[in-house]
């Protein structure tokens, strides 16, 4: 089963950016996803960006739109999410998660996920 290790999170300032690392370990049979997530204390585990496999289409959380972008290296089997103008709100640890196999499942819905990350922590300062 594949493993997922999240890196590239750290302390920046508001309007500061970071670019995150989700590498992917090991063979999958097949994958229909790899997204990020976000939680911070308290709170639900919100979808942020999300990447389906077969056709490299990315999904965006209204709420990063036009500020987060996902990408793939598949070279690498690793996927990336670029974080830009990142705001104090936005502190939480960040996780990326995999749908496998191959049929349709809700990218944004915690529950269609098959395996997670440890998660990266993510701090923005005013």
């Amino acid at each position: 089963q594949v493993q997922l290790v999240e890196s590239g999170g750290g302390l920046v300032q508001a309007g500061g950016s970071l670019r995150l690392s989700c590498a992917a370990s090991g063979r999958t049979f097949s994958r229909y996803a790899i997204s990020w997530f976000r939680q911070a204390p308290g709170k639900e585990r919100e979808f942020l960006a999300g990447i389906t496999w077969s056709d490299g289409n990315t999904y965006y959380a209204d709420s990063v739109k036009g500020r987060f972008t996902i990408s793939r290296d598949n070279a690498k089997n690793t996927v990336y999410l670029q974080m830009n103008n990142l705001k104090p709100e936005e502190t939480a640890v960040y996780y990326c998660g995999e749908i496998q196999g191959t049929r349709y499942r809700p990218i944004s819905t915690v529950g269609s996920y098959d395996s997670w990350g440890r998660g990266t922590q993510v701090t923005v300062s005013s």
